[in-house]
């Protein structure tokens, strides 16, 4: 299939992810831990964490501004943390767009940096810093791994494929602490259904492209609904304790 004939463009692809990080976070919210539709929402909402790490390489690959870039993330993130932590009480952590700012400044540093030692350093010091943060330690791996990939699509397949196969392992290993092995692999094959669908999304259905109309408006509406879902979610909650 030709980019041309692949229907989904960067903007819809967007607007899949943030209705699965809504089921996610709704379930994170006020699903019991555990419970089957629990399970469902919140494994399809792996979706986004992949995506949102793919996409943030391309865009700090043909962003006009990096300093832009990076300011709209860190504006955001400040606006998010508080209604991160009155929707989501258990977590402790930032929220995850200053996950993706921190992956946005390793690829800045990784420019600039020319030793492979220091790139190597400047790495484990950005992976170290994401204990901080929501998706710790997976989402600089991510973006190193889609940064190594660049536009090249069997290398693209190859980040996918050992994020999940990452992803999988970790907690395949969390649920051998509670369940038999085989129980241990279906849970893990639930786990990593919402980025098996982003890999099949981007890989096969992606055609490179933004949408055609309303540019501006996806651009804002993706990076206000953060901070805005969870203060309603937050908000609910308060209401329904």
């Amino acid at each position: 299939m030709s980019l041309k004939t692949k229907p989904l463009d960067r903007d819809a692809i967007k607007l899949i992810a943030i209705v699965l990080m809504l089921g996610n976070h709704i379930a994170a919210v006020f699903l019991p831990l555990g419970v089957f539709p629990w399970q469902i929402v919140s494994d399809l909402g792996y979706f986004t964490a992949i995506t949102m790490c793919c996409f943030l390489v391309e865009g700090y690959r043909h962003t006009r501004s990096r300093k832009k870039y990076a300011l709209r993330l860190l504006v955001f993130a400040l606006l998010s943390q508080f209604p991160w932590r009155l929707a989501l009480v258990n977590n402790h952590n930032l929220n995850m767009l200053f996950t993706l700012l921190l992956c946005f400044l390793l690829l800045s540093g990784l420019d600039r940096v020319e030793s492979r030692a220091g790139k190597a350093a400047l790495a484990l010091a950005a992976t170290a810093l994401s204990l901080f943060c929501d998706w710790a330690l997976l989402a600089p791996v991510f973006t190193l791994l889609f940064a190594w990939a660049g536009e090249d699509q069997r290398k693209k397949g190859v980040a996918f494929a050992v994020s999940i196969l990452l992803f999988g392992g970790l907690n395949f290993a969390s649920y051998l602490e509670r369940l038999t092995v085989a129980q241990a692999l279906l849970w893990t094959l639930s786990a990593i259904s919402g980025q098996v669908l982003a890999a099949v999304c981007i890989l096969f259905l992606y055609n490179g492209q933004q949408a055609r109309r309303g540019q501006p408006l996806f651009k804002w509406f993706f990076y206000a609904f953060y901070p805005l879902h969870l203060l309603v979610l937050g908000v609910l909650r308060l209401l329904t304790a």
